[in-house]
């Protein structure tokens, strides 16, 4: 072994200790910092010297942006589902037939029923393999290019006592914070809400772009192996587990006997409400393995354990009026303002209520006494309404049918749910919101401008959209309330910084409904001017990677609208940018006669930036590898079959920074 394989080896077991004290443990021994220069050093070798490519080396968490089909697997050991409990006589009687069939006494093992999508993974030699949906239970989808994105999943087992192959289950879950973070994102881009985290998770695990199921930051509990297991005791087996590097929920408890499983499940029915992720109930198991055995299955579960299952926690109050609030993109979303009542461990005053088909499906009317729910959903809803207490005279619930706001008519889109006030150009919370949008910290991250000041600008009538914010003076804003000259400046000098944002994040600041972070990125990098996307037709759209329908019809909608073409002018004439980045015009031979093959993801440039440098130097893109090829463009991520042709042929590989030198 070289000292360059060495020092691979010696990162690679390094970062993965730093990932499981950071990700499962939650005690980080370096800094964030640190931590990436030792990523970054590790990037940097593995490209030197693809021959040592690992699919488990952590600098693969990020994933790719390469789009695949699910190969359909059987699982080895079929993933049954539970019986279901719902009150704790009928744990006592599945104690009790428990207690009957078994030949000695056992205890209980109790363990958090994590709500989110079920997965087996399957190791070999310490090295993650395989990662296996539940599917039908017989075979599922292979995930193991998505799982290798979440961060507390070992990709290389600590220690050496672990089977040279094994299988373990576990529930891959998205937190609460992540989950709330992520729908504040899409409600910004105008795009529908997610309705809960384990609907969320499971279609994140489905996502064909692994680059974007990391950037989702889902994270995993693990429960069971089945098969042969190290100890004979089910508790014993998961805390080995947790040694090999495995998140297994501190929460696990070994309970003597029913009485204690139930005292348990009593302590966590409103405890549950304080953790990071959703749960749904408890899973009681009985521990001893050989026992296990014993009682066996039935066709559809196991006889040695039960799923206990959480009443969604609910109370009964008073509506006192729905209000209707108008977001950035125009949609009326209508919330329930509610008497005070205490609800999951916290007050609850406000539910909402969606769209005018759950007002309709509730039949709601003034002054109800309305059952508020917080089960799975992290947002408080009505669930039912108790007619029995409602007043004689009171009148239905009816949703408005002209903006609440200026007073434009309502309207609703084939194939949606909501109500949307089209009149953006004068309706004060959209133009106000749209304003808090485009200066956002992702966006064009203007310093000292916030809601507050926009509001502000707004009320003196300085400000009516993106482009007016580019036509203040510093007179006009050190007169306003609680600001001043020093205040002025920084605001000015932010946006006159802001004119260097790259043009993904000034398309993604636009605010064209659909338009996320990440679609505002691939259409910067493909259509690469504000005047190719504007010209494009929805059908050329659709061609591009991850835009839809839905996407491509809202883009042509909105260049289609001549107040949005004059607010691009005017931020064109005050030096925003509106085109992506390109290499200057060479037309050096420095590449003449070379045919090139690029594979894989790079640090400082796209593949599309690096085929049209190679062009200007003189240089031929080829698609494959051959005796003729000159030598591979290789970047993160290379496809194993390439690397292992250049071994073959004798083609040499470098990397993004040698092929910047041979040019510059």
């Amino acid at each position: 072994m070289d000292a360059t394989e060495q020092k691979i080896l010696g990162l690679r077991k390094e970062l993965n200790e730093h990932n499981y004290r950071y990700y499962v443990l939650s005690e980080p021994s370096i800094s964030d910092y640190e931590f990436d220069m030792k990523l970054r050093e590790l990037e940097r070798l593995e490209r030197e010297n693809p021959q040592y490519f690992d699919p488990n080396s952590p600098t693969q968490r990020v994933g790719s942006d390469v789009n695949r089909d699910f190969e359909q697997v059987r699982h080895r050991y079929p993933m049954l589902s539970l019986s279901n409990s719902y009150s704790e006589q009928e744990l006592v009687e599945f104690d009790a037939r428990n207690r009957r069939l078994a030949s000695a006494p056992f205890e209980y093992a109790c363990e958090l029923k994590f709500d989110g999508a079920s997965i087996s993974l399957v190791y070999e030699n310490g090295q993650l393999q395989r990662a296996i949906t539940r599917g039908d239970g017989e075979q599922g989808d292979d995930v193991t290019a998505n799982v290798r994105t979440i961060r507390s999943i070992p990709l290389q087992l600590s220690g050496t006592d672990y089977p040279a192959e094994f299988e373990i289950r576990g529930e891959i879950v998205m937190p609460l914070d992540v989950f709330d973070a992520l729908n504040r994102q899409r409600e910004d881009a105008g795009e529908a809400l997610f309705s809960n985290p384990r609907n969320t998770a499971s279609g994140s695990l489905k996502m064909q772009n692994s680059a974007e199921v990391a950037r989702r930051r889902l994270d995993a509990y693990f429960y069971y192996m089945p098969g042969t297991q190290p100890d004979d005791g089910h508790y014993e087996s998961l805390q080995i587990a947790a040694k090999w590097g495995f998140k297994i929920s501190e929460h696990t408890k070994k309970c003597a006997d029913i009485q204690e499983v139930i005292d348990y499940i009593r302590f966590w029915d409103s405890e549950r409400f304080k953790l990071n992720v959703a749960t749904d109930g408890m899973v009681v198991k009985v521990n001893s393995r050989r026992i296990q055995q014993e009682l066996g299955f039935t066709a559809k579960s196991p006889r040695w354990a039960i799923a206990y299952k959480f009443k969604a926690e609910q109370a009964c109050t008073r509506l006192l009026s729905v209000s209707f609030q108008v977001g950035r993109t125009g949609a009326v979303t209508p919330v329930a303002n509610l008497e005070p009542v205490s609800l999951a461990g916290t007050v609850v005053k406000r539910a909402t209520l969606h769209n005018a088909d759950i007002i309709d499906r509730l039949d709601l009317h003034e002054s109800d006494m309305v059952f508020v729910e917080k089960g799975g959903e992290i947002i408080p809803k009505i669930t039912a309404v108790d007619v029995s207490q409602r007043r004689h005279d009171a009148r239905k619930i009816e949703f408005v049918n002209v903006c609440p706001e200026c007073g434009a008519p309502l309207t609703r889109r084939d194939g949606e749910a909501a109500y949307y006030c089209l009149n953006d150009a004068g309706c004060p919370p959209q133009i106000k919101e749209k304003i808090n949008h485009f200066i956002g910290r992702r966006a064009m991250n203007i310093d000292g401008l916030g809601a507050e000041t926009v509001e502000l600008l707004y009320r003196q009538q300085l400000v009516r959209n993106v482009a007016d914010l580019y036509e203040l003076t510093h007179s006009q804003l050190a007169a306003l309330d609680r600001m001043g000259d020093r205040s002025a400046d920084r605001i000015l000098a932010s946006l006159d910084a802001s004119r260097t944002v790259p043009f993904a994040r000034v398309l993604f600041a636009l605010g064209i409904r659909y338009v996320g972070e990440t679609s505002a990125k691939i259409l910067a990098r493909e259509m690469g001017t504000i005047q190719r996307l504007a010209n494009a037709t929805q059908a050329e759209l659709t061609t591009v990677n991850e835009i839809g329908d839905r996407i491509a019809e809202s883009i042509v909608g909105y260049f289609r609208d001549s107040r949005n073409l004059d607010i691009i002018e005017r931020l064109k004439a005050k030096g925003l940018q509106f085109e992506t980045a390109a290499a200057p015009v060479s037309t050096s031979a420095k590449l003449s006669g070379k045919s090139i093959v690029i594979s894989g993801t790079f640090i400082n440039h796209s593949r599309d930036e690096l085929k049209a440098l190679i062009e200007q130097h003189g240089g031929k893109n080829v698609s494959s590898i051959s005796k003729s090829t000159s030598f591979l463009l290789g970047g993160d991520n290379m496809g194993p079959s390439k690397l292992e042709k250049v071994k073959q042929i004798g083609v040499p590989v470098i990397s993004e920074d040698e092929f910047m030198q041979m040019i510059e």
